[in-house]
């Protein structure tokens, strides 16, 4: 008859204890390794086809360069039911003429493109600069590619090299060259 000796320091009572603990935690991990797989297999719309940090890009439209993107973290939510870009943590944009000279530029905290209706909500911040360097400030901006529009039915600040106009509301040409403010508030210089 063989006989084995187990030469443990603990007594057989703690050696339980600490073999069952340690098991539980095993499958503990693996159990919420497997739901947080599983999960991410059945709502696959809601993970990110591709994740980008640092990132800066150039857009083309018929071979000619019309944006650049610089962000620091770029989500593309392509198997979402509205595919969209998201970009958490903020968004820095210029767009170009057909001679690459900078049209218009914008930067928010927050910026989210919808892909199919070819429209950028930007939230938090949101400074723009047109051609003629007059800068608009406001808290939330909608740029609508197709109908090639900027507007926002939130407060705004346009500083002009002679005045600044305040106002709610606005609607403008996506150059943002061109402009209404729906509910200006201000004072507002006038030549005689």
């Amino acid at each position: 008859m063989n006989q084995f000796t187990i030469n443990n320091q603990l007594p057989t009572p703690k050696r339980t204890i600490c073999l069952v603990l340690l098991v539980l935690l095993v499958v503990g991990c693996v159990q919420r390794d497997v739901r947080h797989r599983a999960n991410a297999i059945v709502d696959r719309a809601a993970m990110p086809a591709l994740e980008g940090e640092q990132v800066t890009t150039l857009i083309s439209d018929s071979g000619i360069t019309r944006y650049r993107i610089t962000s620091n973290k770029w989500l593309v939510f392509d198997k979402a039911d509205t595919p969209y870009w998201e970009f958490p943590m903020g968004i820095y944009l210029e767009k170009f003429n057909v001679n690459l000279e900078p049209e218009a530029t914008i930067e928010a905290d927050y910026a989210r493109y919808n892909e199919p209706a070819q429209r950028w909500m930007l939230c938090g911040n949101v400074k723009a600069l047109n051609l003629k360097g007059e800068r608009f400030e406001t808290p939330l901006l909608f740029w609508d590619q197709q109908s090639e529009s900027v507007y926002s039915d939130s407060a705004i600040v346009i500083t002009r090299e002679t005045s600044i106009i305040k106002g709610v509301g606005f609607r403008s040409n996506q150059s943002m060259t061109q402009y209404t403010i729906l509910r200006p508030t201000g004072s507002f210089p006038i030549k005689e």
